[in-house]
């Protein structure tokens, strides 16, 4: 985190000193002090989802390029066993950093928890015109978001990536490759003039592995976004803070919806 605030600082910093603005001026803008601007800017303290926002409208430009952090990422599904160890049923996903790439270890139980969680919402709406792979990430970022927000536990915890057309969750083409022809078909369709990746269920959700609230929950976010079609959502997913401060390319972190605006807020007034 370290390195990320040093880098933004430099950018702010930057951009600051381009238009020949005193650290003053821009205290004043953004309702600072001064001494926590120059803490900033030297990489010596935090910035939050609010002040990033604030930045990028002082400065009249995108979030985007004030967070430029690009990282391959690899995915890596954790093996089926005959018999799983206590220890292996317990395991978290696990994230290490390389030179150039971010590793992601996930365990068998998120797998499982993926699995149904795409399923139910194939069922539920995977027939509709407009529900594509670009709809079905989304729908599956806002799943996961929205009920961690709602009750800071995660449901799938799936990894998700900034990039220009919203999150993506870098698990699903590795999982959906292990489910293709047993548990769905992958369709290659168009949707009017656009080339289209859809996915067909060959099977109910298994619901004792999914909790009522949970349930509940991706509902809510069914009955509000599935009606949109693959532009309509990726340009909504692109006002909400946690796509809004991630780094570009980079992984969009979770507590960030805890600085939500009201509008894409689910938690209770």
């Amino acid at each position: 985190m370290d390195g990320f605030n040093k880098k933004l600082g430099e950018i702010i910093k930057d951009l600051r000193m381009r238009l020949g603005w005193s650290q003053e001026r821009l205290a004043l803008k953004m309702s600072l002090n001064r001494v926590s601007l120059s803490q900033l800017e030297n990489g010596q303290r935090e910035v939050s989802a609010e002040e990033i926002l604030k930045f990028s409208q002082v400065f009249n430009v995108p979030v985007d390029s004030l967070l430029n952090l690009r990282q391959d990422i690899k995915v890596v599904l954790e093996p089926k066993k005959q018999k799983a160890s206590v220890k292996t049923r317990e395991k978290k996903p696990a994230y290490r950093t390389g030179r150039q790439e971010l590793r992601i270890d996930v365990p068998q139980k998120n797998i499982e928890k993926f699995k149904e969680v795409l399923l139910y919402i194939l069922n539920r709406v995977g027939s509709k015109s407009n529900v594509g792979e670009t709809v079905l990430y989304k729908l599956l970022y806002f799943v996961d978001f929205d009920y961690y927000e709602k009750y800071e536990e995660q449901l799938i915890g799936a990894t998700y990536q900034k990039n220009h057309y919203g999150p993506t969750p870098k698990e699903f083409s590795k999982i959906v490759q292990e489910m293709d022809g047993e548990d769905l078909v992958k369709v290659e369709d168009k949707y009017f003039q656009y080339p289209q990746t859809k996915y067909l269920p060959k099977r109910k959700p298994d619901l004792d592995k999914l909790t009522p609230k949970e349930i509940e929950l991706i509902d809510e976010v069914l009955n509000r976004l599935s009606d949109m079609n693959a532009q309509q959502i990726s340009e909504y997913s692109h006002y909400d803070v946690p796509w809004l401060t991630a780094e570009e390319g980079g992984i969009i972190k979770y507590e960030s919806v805890f600085y939500r605006t009201p509008a894409y807020s689910v938690r209770p007034a």
